[in-house]
């Protein structure tokens, strides 16, 4: 019963509350630290002025810029973004998770975001990703100016595309870098990276209770290096491939995850999990806002999506604690 009730507390909040109604702090410090953090506060949102954190489009953020935090002992989820991503490409559910209850921090990959891309198809960027997120983690519990609010018991994962492997890698499953040079069938500069030799370990890190993976790169991962999870996991999939994301390999690594995933397989394309996009974002960016097939409505499933992943947080980050 008391799952129950917290399950619909979660859901209705999220569909109840304003869109992107949560407060919200600008970081940067520089190139490897650059984002925003989200989290619970009562004011009367706007339209957030990015300046030179901005990626030369408007994909319409609104919150109420540095308002004081509401609540104590809150939990925290850390938000890795796709390839050539940025920190604000899932601000609908970032907001909808702050406006539930939960502090949220995503930063710019540095070298692989909207703003830099300069290390997008370099292996470095595999390798660094992980260790992006515990620099983040780190600056959230032990430098961010309200870091006394979280509860470092209560700490979550949201990864997307990209941010789906980074976020596979840092809560314990190993990339087989090995596995997707085997697949490497032209000489890109990733797959000659490969090939050339000894690759180092990524970044894992245990403080990390729970996971909401979408859509992530799939021929990183093997059913012996994803037997090393060992926290539940919400894990989303689209139907519809593109490029390395291939709606085979993500079934394979959901068949894969240990113990009993939530598992959700979405009837649309890659970039349904990126926030909704306005008709002006759509006219300067469609090829990440052109939703396929062409009647899905991304604006209505990311009701369902952000009240599902703020449910599977409340349900594994603060029932019982």
């Amino acid at each position: 019963m008391r799952k129950a009730f917290w399950s619909a507390i979660a859901v209705l909040s999220c569909l109840a509350s304003p869109v992107n109604a949560a407060g919200i702090q600008l970081i940067n410090h520089g190139p490897n630290l650059t984002g925003a953090i989200w989290y619970p506060c009562e004011g009367k949102p706007k339209d957030v002025e990015l300046g030179e954190l901005g990626v030369g489009v408007d994909y319409g953020l609104v919150g109420v810029k540095d308002c004081p935090v509401t609540g104590t002992k809150l939990p925290l989820v850390i938000v890795s973004h796709g390839y050539v991503g940025w920190f604000g490409g899932h601000h609908d559910t970032a907001a909808a998770l702050a406006d539930a209850g939960f502090v949220v921090a995503a930063i710019n990959h540095p070298g692989d975001n909207a703003n830099d891309s300069s290390r997008k198809d370099d292996l470095s960027s595999f390798l660094s990703r992980p260790t992006d997120m515990v620099r983040l983690l780190d600056f959230v519990l032990q430098e961010w100016k309200d870091g006394a609010v979280i509860d470092p018991a209560k700490i979550g994962l949201f990864g997307f595309s990209k941010g789906g492997y980074t976020g596979l890698a840092l809560i314990g499953a190993a990339p087989d870098f090995g596995r997707y040079a085997r697949g490497c069938t032209d000489a890109s500069k990733l797959c000659e990276q490969l090939r050339s030799g000894d690759i180092p370990a990524v970044a894992h890190d245990a403080r990390i209770r729970a996971a909401v993976i979408a859509d992530p790169i799939p021929g990183f991962f093997t059913q012996s290096n994803l037997a090393a999870i060992r926290i539940p996991v919400q894990f989303w999939r689209a139907e519809i491939g593109i490029g390395i994301i291939d709606p085979e390999g993500t079934a394979r690594v959901a068949r894969a995850l240990p113990g009993k995933p939530e598992v959700h397989s979405v009837p649309a394309g890659h970039f349904a999990f990126v926030a909704p996009c306005s008709p002006e974002l759509k006219a300067a960016l469609p090829r990440i806002c052109t939703d396929k097939p062409a009647e899905f409505d991304r604006l209505a499933f990311h009701r369902e999506f952000n009240g599902s992943v703020a449910r599977f947080f409340h349900e594994h980050l603060t029932e019982g604690n």
